[in-house]
């Protein structure tokens, strides 16, 4: 008998009696960002300071989270490069890559903004070599990304074949788990055309369902979701108070297989709990860090528990200096094509256009929007322009002026990175109230959100989010006047919209096309000759009840 009982009390010491015990399970600490937009350097705005954020600061971040954790994955939900400031832009994102590589990033999953250069040269990103036609950017070579992008839902129109892989499966103590990946399937509306001709964006959920029993055959009972597309909680980085958005749906419809949603898109912050599934977002530009412990039953395979917190990427701890070199080597060659602009009389902010304000009460209107769209008219008065429109999605960051009031060119690309071309179309009276109704949820072609176009001064009009779809838009005016529904007017966008993106589809119907300069370089223009500038004042946009 008491050999039986050291025997039981070995058992209970190495934790092999209980079912619960701590070697039935495994711990797997997950680390993800999204949205990163190849924020090198720390985000500068209005909300941020400086004092957050910046590759060297989120590489330390991460080794003292990895330092905690026996079993560690770092991932991202998508965007991780375009739409990023000058420092990485200028070289094609090649740094962003140098040092998500450097970070030991394991999957990317693709975002809308990873296909605005199109298809070919996302693919490049992933396999390495130079640019065809601007060679390699940042290094004499470019290797690439060593971690993998994923795509389940984008698959080409003739043979379905994806574009990337679908999922990756990892294994921890013998227990899979497999992270999916994809965009969202609004991602054809959000991207020049001519760059994803040939490619289909599925449905999210039932991409993923579709998935399950070919996981399951491969003993997989455990599933990270890494989804780009988002929601909208309204509380702190760590709190969930009301989850809205087209997330939701999506989430509600998934197979009860996948147990933690990983998202991104809408640059919130938040951990929430929907489904009985956790589903989280670290914000944008690097400035939080998702850290998700989750425990593993060994017999199931599957994940029986979870736990999440936003890190914020504060500068406590010591940059990390390998990744601080490329950052810095970034932004010497980068202050090489840099160039004065001229200078701003006060900050010109981008606040009251964006989502979260929307769902706060704002019109829509920003000052940024209001600056960009007079740039744009002004450069294309030679084309008879009378009005022009600007997709809020297309201003990333405040225009903040430099401490003597100066701006640079890498302050403009910063907050209008893509490089559009303006076009001047026409358009009658009656197109350009039905372009105004596209903007919000309900009408035909519309967004799953609101995205309240930016307007030229002298042209102004009024909405009201209570009103009845396609019935929003009242007291559209240009100069004073109201706006003639039979008469023809010149209208300036970018070729963007002009292709019909963010499903504004009726500015494909516009006539007398003419070309006109890139749009940084419109903004560039009129703030040379307009210096020191003013910030625009707002009205041109009134919300009603």
């Amino acid at each position: 008998m008491p050999a039986l009982f050291q025997l039981l009390a070995l058992l209970l010491a190495l934790g092999l009696s209980s079912p619960g015990g701590a070697a039935d399970t495994v711990q797997v600490r997950v680390l993800a960002i999204n949205d990163f937009h190849g924020h090198l350097q720390p985000p500068k705005s209005k909300e941020d300071d400086g004092s957050s954020g910046g590759a060297a600061w989120l590489a330390a971040h991460l080794r003292a989270q990895k330092a905690e954790a026996a079993h560690v994955v770092f991932v991202s939900a998508g965007d991780l490069i375009n739409a990023s400031p000058f420092v990485s832009a200028l070289f094609q994102d090649e740094p962003t890559i140098e040092v998500m590589n450097r970070m030991g990033l394991l999957v990317n999953a693709v975002g809308n903004h990873e296909f605005d250069e199109g298809v070919e040269e996302l693919r490049r990103m992933q396999e390495g070599g130079c640019h065809p036609r601007l060679g390699c950017q940042f290094r004499p070579t470019f290797e690439g990304a060593r971690f993998g992008f994923l795509a389940a839902n984008v698959v080409s129109d003739r043979e379905g074949q994806p574009l990337f892989p679908a999922y990756r499966i990892e294994s921890f103590e013998c227990v899979k788990v497999a992270f999916i990946g994809l965009t969202l399937q609004a991602t054809r509306s959000m991207v020049h055309a001519a760059g994803i001709v040939g490619w289909q964006f599925r449905n999210e959920a039932q991409t993923v369902n579709e998935l399950v029993p070919a996981l399951r055959e491969q003993g997989v009972n455990a599933i990270v979701l890494l989804i780009h597309e988002g929601g909208f909680a309204g509380g702190g980085p760590d709190e969930c108070p009301a989850l809205s958005g087209p997330l939701v749906e999506i989430v509600r419809r998934l197979d009860p297989a996948v147990d933690v949603v990983i998202s991104g898109h809408t640059h919130q912050a938040y951990n929430c709990v929907l489904e009985k599934r956790r589903v989280t977002s670290a914000g944008s530009f690097g400035r939080f860090l998702t850290r998700l412990d989750l425990t593993l039953d060994k017999r199931s395979g599957k994940i029986i528990a979870s736990d999440a917190h936003n890190v914020a990427i504060t500068h406590e701890l010591t940059p990390d200096p390998t990744i601080a070199k490329i950052v810095d080597e970034a932004e010497r060659a980068a202050q090489t094509h840099d160039r004065l602009v001229g200078k701003l009389q006060a900050p010109i902010e981008r606040s009251g256009m964006v989502a979260r304000d929307l769902m706060s009460g704002s019109s829509g209107e920003s000052a940024l929007g209001n600056l960009v769209s007079d740039a744009q008219l002004w450069a294309m008065r030679e084309a008879g322009a009378q009005i022009a429109f600007m997709n809020p999605g297309g201003l990333r960051a405040d225009l903040i002026p430099r401490p003597n009031g100066t701006v640079l060119f890498s302050d403009l690309f910063a907050a209008q990175p893509f490089s559009n071309n303006l076009v001047a179309i026409t358009l009658t009276g009656a197109q350009i109230a039905e372009l105004l109704e596209q903007q919000f949820p309900g009408h035909r072609n519309a967004q799953s959100y609101p995205r309240v176009l930016q307007v030229s001064k002298g042209f102004s009009y009024a909405w009201s989010a209570s009103a009845p779809a396609g019935h929003r838009i009242s007291e559209i005016r240009l100069n004073g006047k109201p706006l003639d529904r039979t008469a023809s007017y010149r209208v300036t966008v970018n070729d963007y919209l002009l292709s019909g993106g963010d499903r504004f589809a009726v500015l494909r119907e516009g006539s007398d096309i003419r070309a006109g300069p890139i749009d940084v370089n419109a903004l560039e223009a009129y703030i040379a000759a307009h210096s020191p500038l003013a910030p625009p004042t707002l009205g041109r946009i009134k919300r009603l009840p």
